[in-house]
């Protein structure tokens, strides 16, 4: 018998970030956000421009980390800066930390004279935030990684973009963060991080525990849809048949014997 996962979910909370954005660049960086945009080019919006990761713009729409199947353009890594700089495009990154305004760290952790841990950098967190749509994935929702004040500024939230002046604030857009939990936005009082909607047996209580923040939550909540019967063969048997998903989102052994 065949179940929902929490990975499924996960792919569809994804892919409906993207559904509204009509004719644009999606790049996600990860698996599960690699997932979710080539769900939503499947299903939700097939105007989605999708590229293998390295080089290439795809006309298909190939499983996870297979060869590309149909080429329409070429992007070497050189033109990728003008389309952050000029071009529509939406991101999907990761977040070592996220504050309750919305910013993301993924440069280091302690004082930046003195990190504790040395990260990847700011790399292109900086201007993807104030060129184009961004949105967040976190495979683990935590206190850890929600914190009040980020311990370095890589990913520029609302707030710190409004304060910043015009040209900051103009197309900054923290569009969603997803979580292996729940969906939110930075969208709530004073640009805050705003809950929108819990995954299918995840509590309001369990999300405001795993979060290091007073986070703003509405006095309806709804329950993150699962994906439709499409969207899961599309899952299971054209983008992701091997499982790879569930190396970010791991299935509860009870749900795998039901599965079987």
């Amino acid at each position: 018998m065949s179940t929902v996962t929490r990975a499924d979910v996960c792919a569809a909370a994804i892919a409906d970030a993207f559904r509204d954005d009509g004719e644009i660049f999606a790049s996600p960086m990860g698996m599960l956000p690699m997932l979710g945009v080539r769900l939503a080019k499947l299903t939700s919006n097939p105007d989605l421009v999708i590229s293998d990761g390295e080089s290439l713009f795809l006309a298909g729409v190939p499983p996870l980390f297979a060869k590309a199947d149909v080429v329409e353009g070429w992007i070497p890594f050189r033109r990728v800066f003008d389309v952050v700089a000029y071009g529509k495009r939406h991101v999907m990154m990761g977040a070592t930390q996220v504050d309750r305004h919305g910013n993301q760290n993924i440069s280091a952790i302690g004082d930046w004279a003195r990190p504790k841990r040395q990260l990847l950098g700011s790399r292109g967190a900086p201007g993807n935030t104030v060129n184009n749509r961004t949105s967040y994935w976190v495979p683990k929702h935590s206190t850890r990684v929600f914190v009040e004040q980020v311990d370095i500024v890589s990913g520029v939230g609302p707030k710190r973009a409004a304060e910043a002046g015009p040209a900051a604030a103009r197309f900054n857009d923290i569009h969603r963060i997803v979580t292996n939990l729940a969906v939110l936005d930075v969208r709530g009082a004073d640009d805050t991080v705003r809950l929108l909607s819990v995954h299918p047996g995840v509590s309001v209580e369990e999300v405001r525990a795993t979060t290091g923040f007073e986070l703003e939550v509405p006095a309806d909540v709804a329950t993150t849809r699962e994906p439709s019967m499409e969207e899961q063969v599309v899952i299971r048997e054209v983008l992701d048949p091997k499982g790879l998903r569930f190396k970010e989102v791991p299935q509860p052994e009870a749900a795998q014997e039901r599965s079987r």
